[in-house]
């Protein structure tokens, strides 16, 4: 059995007008993973979807300056920011619960938190997949007769959910931010090859492959073969050395790396 996981393919992250966080090469990368799905052998496939409020913890509607503004957009917060007052919740309530997110990211090596610009909000056109795969993808659940799962991370708005297993915080009061047993087990279980892309390689589709690695890591069983479709993924721009990172990681566990036109070649 083959799949595809394909991760956060939303028109926010493409480089198209209108787009609130576009990654340099996603629109090429996702016509490319259109390109594949048409001619794939695919058994299934999964799309993961950043899926946020317009206010929550990784954005700038969150936080005020000393001065009583927004911050800049990608701002780094730390727990001494806080503190200090030189960023803080809009929600003065909300400070304690920030502090321990702050806490619990420190403590998995992480000093501090990105805010980004408003993205991914759901239902807007933002939120949406890039409509040539789109298109795509309707057409394979045409030909196939079965849905294409759509997983949402990132709803709970106090804190970042990179990765689409677990929220990079979580809380044990909230289901959604704890480690996604059943979709992990989907992916993996009687499954032959896994391939993977999707936007951004240096951050969504990079925690979510940790995290994925270090699940099947802990378990005793025959875990698929990994590929990366590394021309259908593109990073963040400055964090082309986090990509780069990532799939040497990647690698060391055991996935392979392919491009499209590779992988269409192999498995047809």
């Amino acid at each position: 059995m083959k799949k595809l996981l394909i991760i956060d393919p939303q028109n926010d992250f493409c480089d198209i007008a209108g787009a609130a966080l576009p990654v340099a090469g996603a629109s090429a990368d996702l016509q490319r993973l259109a390109s594949f799905v048409a001619g794939a052998p695919l058994d299934g496939i999964t799309v993961t979807l950043d899926s946020h409020p317009s206010v929550a913890v990784e954005r700038v509607t969150f936080w005020k300056t000393d001065d009583g503004n927004s911050p800049a957009p990608f701002s780094f917060v730390t727990r001494a920011d806080v503190i200090s007052g030189k960023f803080t919740p809009r929600d003065a309530s909300l400070t304690e619960q920030v502090l321990v997110m702050l806490d619990q990211l420190a403590s998995t090596g992480r000093p501090g938190l990105v805010i980004w610009p408003v993205h991914c909000v759901t239902g807007t056109w933002g939120h949406n997949i890039f409509t040539p795969l789109a298109e795509q993808l309707n057409q394979w659940e045409f030909t196939r007769q079965r849905a294409v799962r759509k997983a949402l991370k990132g709803e709970y708005p106090l804190s970042e959910h990179f990765g689409v297993f677990e929220a990079d915080a979580p809380d044990e009061a909230v289901a959604s931010t704890q480690f996604n047993h059943t979709l992990a087990t989907e992916l993996t279980q009687g499954v032959d090859v896994l391939f993977i892309a999707g936007e951004a390689g240096s951050h969504c589709v990079a925690s979510s492959v940790d995290q994925l690695m270090r699940y099947l890591n802990g378990i005793a069983t025959q875990r698929p073969r990994i590929i990366l479709l590394t021309d259908c993924m593109s990073p963040v721009t400055s964090f082309e050395a986090d990509q780069a990172a990532f799939v040497l990681r990647a690698s060391a566990w055991g996935a392979e790396t392919m491009t499209s036109a590779q992988a269409s070649a192999a498995f047809n």
